[in-house]
């Protein structure tokens, strides 16, 4: 048993263990589900898949929640890795801002009207 306020390594270890064997079944279950539901083809660059590489093919979830598993399929389609990796880093992207997020524009300095009675009192003159 470990000592109050200290880390049980073992422990923490069986639980990732158990998390990543349950992810590994349910990702079976709704990839095998959906290689018998849709055409073995990629919804973004149309390559074909056969038997020989259909391990290449993955199932993406539409709404990027991988426990949203609906029996139609209504959340997945088929991507192939590099389009799948591709949308992921879209997503990424969008999600942070496509790295702009810390960036705030400087404030204004210049006065578009400083000129301005001048340039009426100028015109007034003529």
């Amino acid at each position: 048993m470990a000592t109050p306020g200290k880390l049980d390594n073992d422990r923490l270890d069986r639980i990732v263990a158990e998390a990543r064997r349950a992810a590994e079944q349910r990702e079976l279950g709704y990839r095998e589900r959906a290689l018998k539901m849709y055409p073995w083809i990629c919804g973004r660059c149309a390559r074909e898949f056969t038997r020989a590489n259909v391990q290449e093919l993955t199932v993406h979830h539409r709404n990027h929640n991988h426990d949203d598993n609906p029996a139609d399929g209504s959340n997945w389609e088929l991507l192939c890795v590099y389009c799948h990796d591709n949308e992921h880093s879209r997503y990424i992207d969008h999600v942070r801002g496509a790295g702009y997020e810390d960036a705030t524009p400087a404030p204004a300095t210049g006065n578009p009207f400083a000129d301005l009675k001048a340039m009426l009192d100028a015109k007034g003159k003529r």
